[in-house]
């Protein structure tokens, strides 16, 4: 038997690869690719228009939207046709710009749709030519080590989502992450135990924060996430698990190490600065949200 979302998958994956190529960014983020890589196909509230070569789609997950359209395929009102068919599929009430491409501001506005956040990528390159890192000094009653194992029911992977779950109460994507998600991200290629560094108590072992990296080829790498739990903030944790977590990657032979973070988040682009990270107008992405979005 045929799958039925042969053809619209299809789509998906051709626009998306004309549309990275095409605006030097990958269109989805990682839940969106993750989601259409396991959500099954009956669930998927998913539309296309056209062909891979010259068409667009609309994903809908949940409250979040995905639009994208083949470059090729621009300014005939696809955007406008696809949005139309999302909103009449779906409640969405927040879509991504990432690159913060003119058209996907264009469109939003068009349905009352406003910027509410811009999320940052910062980089610093490393390496012989590079500044070097400052050296890593943990404090006293501290080791940093990597996970033990990539098992996602470990002791010390629930202990992760436990600091996680805490450290990002109030972040709408980050906070979420559940168990399924976890095993969803340790079953990728990338993975790598040792790259998800714990900060644990030297006495009882307890976890108080955790820095994820990812590794995304041989050149780039990422501060992925940089979790603190409440009761062992205000100890210098975070700096010091991003600077083992940027160690790591150097050591791993990467030219360049990358994050993201929300501009408005003072403290941590602060931090970041001071680790040699700057920005670039041209790395911002922007989330538009609907008149009504909670």
């Amino acid at each position: 038997m045929s799958d039925p979302l042969a053809g619209p998958l299809a789509v998906v994956d051709a626009v998306r690869r004309a549309a990275s190529k095409a605006d030097g960014q990958d269109p989805l983020d990682e839940a969106a690719a993750l989601h259409l890589e396991h959500t099954d196909a009956v669930d998927l509230v998913l539309v296309t228009e056209g062909t891979g070569s010259s068409g667009g789609f609309a994903l809908v997950r949940g409250s979040e939207l995905d639009l994208v359209v083949h470059p090729d395929g621009r300014g005939r009102g696809l955007g406008r046709a696809l949005m139309t068919r999302a909103l009449a599929l779906g409640s969405p009430a927040h879509a991504w710009s990432h690159g913060h491409h003119p058209a996907a501001a264009t469109l939003a506005g068009r349905f009352g749709w406003s910027a509410t956040r811009d999320l940052w990528v910062m980089r610093r390159p490393v390496g012989p030519d590079a500044v070097p890192l400052p050296t890593l000094q943990v404090p006293d009653g501290v080791t940093v080590r990597g996970l033990a194992s990539a098992d996602p029911t470990s002791a010390e992977a629930r202990a992760v989502l436990a600091v996680n779950a805490a450290a990002f109460a109030h972040h709408p994507e980050q906070g979420s992450l559940d168990a399924e998600g976890l095993a969803e991200r340790m079953a990728e290629d990338w993975f790598d135990p040792a790259g998800l560094l714990l900060a644990v108590d030297s006495a009882t072992d307890e976890v108080l924060g955790f820095h994820w990296t990812k590794r995304h080829d041989e050149q780039t790498g990422e501060v992925y996430v940089v979790g603190i739990g409440p009761a062992a903030q205000g100890r210098g944790l975070g700096t010091v698990l991003t600077l083992a977590g940027l160690h790591h990657l150097a050591e791993r032979g990467v030219a360049e190490i990358i994050l993201y973070v929300e501009s408005d988040n003072a403290p941590a682009v602060h931090v970041y600065a001071g680790l040699g990270f700057t920005h670039a107008d041209r790395d911002t992405h922007v989330q538009f949200s609907a008149p009504d979005a909670g």
